[in-house]
């Protein structure tokens, strides 16, 4: 379920005047991008993260504010009505948002922002930040995409099945991105993306 169009109410970003840069990485499941986001946040300590808000119960070990921002259902209803989404999703009964608000007064204050989104959360925020830097991070085969799967452990195969189609229909979509980097071997990747926002840094 994702945010209807007319509850995105912010003005485009070039109704807007940031000097900070918006990053935004999607992946496949399994295709690395959690370790190349704590990479590029390491090499680049002036890159906001962008944590995410949900209504789903934190994990062991994980924190409110690190992780994500635990928040009600009331809560995450509310920002909809009053357009505070950036982009959003409801994902097996529970929410998951970018707060428009972080995004405006971090990009405002001259600090870029890196954003750890999906595809379809993607489609949403170039609607209002349409000068974004979208980066799509490629496994190097669906078939090694399933082996990385199955190596975590933590899956049942059906999940796994799942996890290789949403992999198959995000791949047919990075089209939309302005850069893809195959994560086939991790410091080539690391580098990649490195080269990639120094050059948007420094132009």
């Amino acid at each position: 379920m994702r945010c209807p169009e007319a509850q995105l109410k912010k003005k485009p970003e070039s109704e807007r005047s940031f000097s900070g840069k918006l990053f935004i990485l999607s992946a496949p499941s399994g295709a690395g991008k959690t370790t190349l986001c704590q990479e590029i946040l390491k090499h680049f300590p002036s890159i906001r993260y962008s944590i995410s808000h949900t209504t789903r119960l934190p994990r062991p070990g994980e924190k409110d504010g690190v992780d994500y921002y635990f928040i009600t259902e009331e809560e995450f209803i509310n920002g909809i009505q009053e357009g505070s989404w950036a982009e959003w999703a409801k994902v097996h009964d529970n929410y998951y948002g970018t707060s428009s608000r972080f995004l405006d007064k971090t990009l405002l204050s001259g600090y870029d922002v890196l954003l750890d989104i999906d595809v379809q959360g993607t489609m949403q925020i170039m609607k209002q930040y349409p000068d974004a830097i979208t980066i799509f991070i490629m496994p190097p085969s669906l078939e090694k995409l399933h082996q990385r799967l199955l190596s975590r452990g933590t899956d049942s195969d059906k999940v796994i099945e799942k996890r290789l189609q949403n992999a198959k229909e995000e791949i047919e979509r990075k089209g939309i991105y302005k850069h893809t980097v195959v994560n086939d071997q991790l410091e080539k990747a690391k580098q990649e993306l490195f080269q990639i926002i120094h050059q948007y840094q420094t132009s």
